[in-house]
C-alpha cells in the first residue's frame, strides 16, 4: 500500500465537498477498492469514507411500500433487516463470506457494477430507484455496461428504493473461489408482469432477459422458459466456463428461481 489521505465526513454535504477535491475517491466498504489500490491499479491520493454518515445507513419502509436501504448499509444488515423483501434479503446473505458481508455496502456494489455482482440483478429485477445526492435514477437507466454506470464524477449513492414484488427469488451458481456469481438470476413477479435480471453471464454486464419476462408474465412456471435459449456469442468466456455454458446456465437458473419463488 502507498500513502494517502483519509477523511470521514459525517454528512452527505461534507462528503460531496470532499469528493470535489483533486484526486479524491469515495470509499464504501472497500471490498473492491482496497485490493485494487494494493495492486496499484487505482492510486487516489485521498479517500472519502462514507461509513460515518448516519443518514446513509439502515433499512426502512417508505410510505409507498418500498424497501429503502441507505447506500452505506452493509450486506449483513440488508440480509437481516430487509425482511419485507425476502428475495433481496436472501440475495444479500449469499454475497461473499461473513467478512465481506459485514464490510461491503450496497451502494459500493452498485456503483462498482462488477459484471458478476449480485445487487445489480436485484435492482434491475425489482425496478429499483437509485437515489444520489443530486437525483433519482431508475435501475433500467443506471447500468451502462461492465463496470460502467450513469453516475457522474463525485456523485454518491445515498439510498436505494426497492418496490416489493409479490414473489421473488435469486438463484446463484456460485464461483467457489471468488464467491461471485458465475451466473445469477433474479426473478420478481409484480401485479403487472415479471422481471428477470441476469448477472455474471454477459460481457455487457447485468441485463434483463426480456424473452423470459414475456413468457413468465403469461405463465409463471419453469415450463414457460424451458424451451427458451440465449446465444453464447456475447457471454463471458473464461477458464470457469464458455459463453455457451453460461448461456445454458441462465436458462437453468431462471427455471430454478421460478420454482423457488412459486
Amino acid at each position: 500500500m502507498y500513502e494517502f489521505d483519509l477523511t470521514r465526513p459525517t454528512t452527505i454535504a461534507d462528503a460531496v465537498a470532499a469528493l470535489n477535491e483533486e484526486d479524491a475517491q469515495a470509499l464504501g466498504g472497500g471490498q473492491t477498492l482496497i485490493p485494487t489500490m494494493k495492486q496499484r491499479l487505482a492510486m487516489p491520493s485521498k479517500l472519502v469514507s462514507l461509513g460515518a454518515i448516519p443518514e446513509m445507513k439502515g433499512v426502512c419502509m417508505s410510505d409507498a411500500g418500498e424497501v429503502c436501504i441507505g447506500g452505506a448499509t452493509p450486506h449483513a444488515v440488508v440480509s437481516a433487516e430487509a425482511t419485507a423483501f425476502p428475495g433481496l434479503a436472501d440475495l444479500a446473505g449469499q454475497i461473499g463470506d461473513p467478512a465481506v458481508r459485514n464490510r461491503g455496502t450496497i451502494g459500493g456494489s452498485l456503483a462498482n457494477n462488477d459484471p458478476s455482482a449480485c445487487y445489480p440483478a436485484a435492482a434491475l429485477a425489482a425496478g429499483a430507484t437509485i437515489v444520489t445526492n443530486s437525483r433519482e435514477i431508475a435501475a433500467d437507466d443506471f447500468f451502462e455496461g461492465m463496470f460502467e454506470t450513469s453516475l457522474e464524477e463525485g456523485e454518491i449513492i445515498t439510498e436505494v428504493r426497492f418496490p416489493v414484488p409479490e414473489v421473488s427469488h435469486y438463484e446463484k451458481f456460485l464461483q467457489p473461489a471468488s464467491r461471485f456469481a458465475l451466473v445469477g438470476v433474479m426473478v420478481a413477479k409484480f401485479a403487472d408482469g415479471v422481471r428477470v435480471a441476469v448477472t455474471g453471464a454477459s460481457e455487457n454486464g447485468v441485463f434483463r432477459w426480456k424473452e423470459a419476462e414475456q413468457a413468465l408474465s403469461a405463465n409463471f412456471s419453469a415450463d414457460a422458459v424451458s424451451d427458451l435459449a440465449l446465444s453464447g456469442d456475447e457471454m463471458i468466456s473464461d477458464l470457469h466456463g464458455s459463453g455457451e455454458y453460461r448461456a445454458h446456465l441462465v436458462n437453468v437458473m431462471t427455471g430454478r428461481a421460478v420454482k423457488a419463488a412459486s
